[in-house]
């Protein structure tokens, strides 16, 4: 696979390396997507945006992502969303699904399955403490399906 994000990108959508002339909208995009990324606790490289193609994956990265595969295809994912969508709606669910199964095990995968209840708390404190009971009982299902176990939270 090729090392630079852009190069890497375009090609996942089909566009060949040498056609530059949507660049600058890709670039935005791929940045967008880095940007959410490094939100989810995903890259620890010294780069956090791309200006053009000399950027690789490992400025981005670092040393300390899991599944770097899953990046590629979680920012080749999230920019066909964003950059071309698919007419279809039952493609479009697709993708989307893969963007939020992919998003769960990056965040999982970079967490190293340190999941702190008390962050999720304060995350909806403001939907009341019968919501705060719910989503704890479905973060607690979702771990389940996942790794068969709850006990990988830590509280």
């Amino acid at each position: 696979m090729y090392d630079s994000i852009l190069i890497s990108v375009k090609k996942l959508l089909g566009i060949a390396e040498d056609y530059n002339y949507f660049n600058p909208d890709l670039i935005l995009c791929i940045n967008t997507v880095l940007m959410v990324l490094r939100q989810m606790g995903v890259g620890s490289g010294d780069v956090s945006i791309i200006e053009d193609d000399t950027t690789v994956w490992k400025d981005f990265c670092g040393d300390t992502v899991t599944d770097i595969e899953g990046v590629k295809n979680y920012t080749a994912l999230k920019v066909r969303m964003m950059f071309d969508p698919p007419q279809s709606s039952a493609l479009a669910t697709a993708f989307n699904e893969n963007i939020k199964e992919l998003e769960w095990r990056l965040y999982s995968a970079e967490s190293s399955g340190n999941f702190d209840l008390d962050k999720i708390d304060e995350l909806y404190a403001d939907y009341g403490a019968e919501n705060i009971a719910t989503r704890r009982k479905h973060f607690r299902r979702r771990i389940e399906e996942d790794y068969g176990t709850t006990t990988v939270i830590v509280y």
